[in-house]
């Protein structure tokens, strides 16, 4: 176990993607096993000195920031097994996802889960409940994790099996440490959001199973150092398009047919017999600007388009020609510019389709530091039928306000990025402003304040606008079930303050 004390030894470890500033801390950790993250916590504990779980710092919110006490670093838990036979692995936090993908593929097995950005850690993808593009089929993190196991604030161990503790019919939640200490948990009572993806507070549900609780819990609640995730065989082959269009309309409905499709073929039917099973992997969205954007790096995309959609369709080889029939239909139905749009069903070309879905981002951030300036982004997600007067509002309020923005992301779950790219200090403090207008609108909506990113510190103020007094007290009666003195995340997703009352 290494211990650090350094300025110059802790200064990467004091920010994250957030750019949050203000991060101090007393020393580092870099434990090795499981056991010495269990010493630390106990004595953390004792002395109530505040830890704050270290990851690979790619997130956004700020949760990986500290405020004084300890940080506890995972990169030394990197042991990783894979199971072909049972199509499973057993993972530590620290793990690289590119580096899990890439052992999993030469296992030729698929692991869905793909943010962004691949340099993050699993730990942190399962405390975030990390997502993506392919969650439009596959569900988030969430949906792969079987087993994990946990250290307590107080040096306890939790050994969780998917199915093993389930709250009762009235809310209470029991889990046993393996010291035999029996922990209950009153089970939070609000209502989720009617939403594809969603990451605003603790998850919970009627029949809350204990290891959802700590999935997406932000590093509140336990310190998970193993996680066992379940595999998919590997898809035979793909289908995929980067699709332009010369009208929105004409994209958006392309988009909800292909989504109807897909959730129909998932159903286990389709709309009309005769039709084979489209059933998208992702469907991703560019409006104009991002494509104005994208366009300094790939100069051959084509001008004057109102927006793009990136899709993906798994195939075999029974179903490929019937299916590359049934996507060239519904491009045709929907006037897509088929021309001017890119398909391959290759392994390279799709490598420069990927690349040129996260030109946008790269391009995003050089145009922020050109600017001297911060982007403001977006991470809300709506219902369904309430999607397409969201996008309105996004179009509405952001080309008033003359400020150079983009809209992308996840279209196919209802959940887009807008990033406002301030230019001076006057735009910049209108762009916080209208962030907290899109905040506002994705509530009275129905929506959620963020459906990947998370809350971290910089969310919390919207999560209480979310979920009210009420339901904030109760997650933190759940934060002092399990962490009695408050050490574990202190700051994340709730003020200090709500554990004191």
């Amino acid at each position: 176990m290494q211990v650090k004390t350094q300025l110059d030894d802790l200064q990467n470890y004091l920010t994250d993607a957030s750019n949050m500033p203000g991060g101090f801390a007393d020393k580092m950790i870099v434990p090795e096993s499981e056991a010495e993250i269990a010493e630390v916590l106990r004595e953390a504990n004792e002395r109530r000195i505040p830890v704050t779980a270290s990851g690979a710092r790619t997130g956004t919110v700020g949760g990986a920031i500290p405020f004084g006490g300890i940080i506890l670093s995972f990169e030394k838990l990197n042991k990783l097994a894979i199971d072909r036979e049972s199509e499973t692995a057993k993972v530590g936090a620290g793990v690289i996802l590119g580096d899990l993908q890439k052992a999993v593929e030469q296992a030729g097995l698929f692991y869905p889960p793909d943010p962004t950005e691949w340099s993050c850690q699993i730990g942190g993808n399962v405390a975030t409940n990390a997502s993506g593009a392919r969650s439009f089929k596959y569900g988030a993190t969430r949906e792969f994790v079987e087993g994990m196991r946990v250290v307590l604030a107080t040096g306890e161990l939790l050994s969780l099996r998917r199915g093993e503790y389930i709250a009762d019919p009235t809310g209470l939640l029991s889990v046993t440490t393996e010291d035999g200490r029996i922990v209950v948990i009153k089970v939070p009572t609000y209502e989720r959001p009617n939403v594809r993806k969603n990451v605003s507070g603790f998850y919970n549900s009627r029949s809350l199973d204990a290891i959802d609780l700590f999935i997406g819990s932000e590093g509140t609640l336990g310190v998970i150092v193993e996680i066992d995730v379940k595999l998919l065989s590997k898809p035979s082959g793909f289908f995929s398009g980067i699709v332009f269009f010369e009208k929105d309309a004409d994209l958006l409905s392309f988009v909800d047919d292909a989504r109807a499709r897909s959730f129909s073929t998932r159903k286990g039917r389709t709309s009309r017999l005769s039709e084979p099973d489209i059933d998208a992997t992702l469907l991703e969205y560019f409006d104009a600007n991002s494509l104005k954007l994208i366009a300094e790096k790939f100069p051959e995309t084509p001008p004057n388009m109102a927006g793009a959609i990136f899709f993906e369709q798994e195939t075999t080889d029974d179903n490929e020609d019937a299916l590359l029939g049934a996507w060239n239909e519904l491009l045709e139905k929907h006037n897509a510019a088929v021309d001017a749009s890119w398909f391959t069903t290759t392994e390279q070309d799709l490598s420069k389709m990927r690349e040129f879905r996260h030109a946008l981002p790269v391009t995003v951030n050089e145009r922020v530091v050109r600017n001297r300036q911060k982007k403001i982004g977006t991470d809300m997600a709506v219902p369904d039928d309430k999607f397409a007067s969201f996008l309105r509002f996004y179009n509405e309020t952001l080309g008033a306000s003359g400020i150079e923005y983009v809209i992308f992301g996840h279209i196919g779950d209802c959940h887009l990025h807008a990033n406002l790219l301030p230019k001076t200090e006057d735009e910049a403090t209108r762009s916080r402003h209208i962030y907290g207008r899109c905040v506002a609108q994705a509530i009275m909506l129905g929506g959620c304040v963020s459906a990947e990113h998370g809350i971290g510190k910089l969310k919390r103020n919207y999560l209480a606008a979310m979920m009210g007094e009420r339901y904030l007290n109760e997650m933190a009666e759940v934060k002092r079930a399990l962490d009695p003195n408050g050490i574990l995340g202190r700051g994340n997703m709730f003020n200090e303050a709500y554990l004191n009352t």
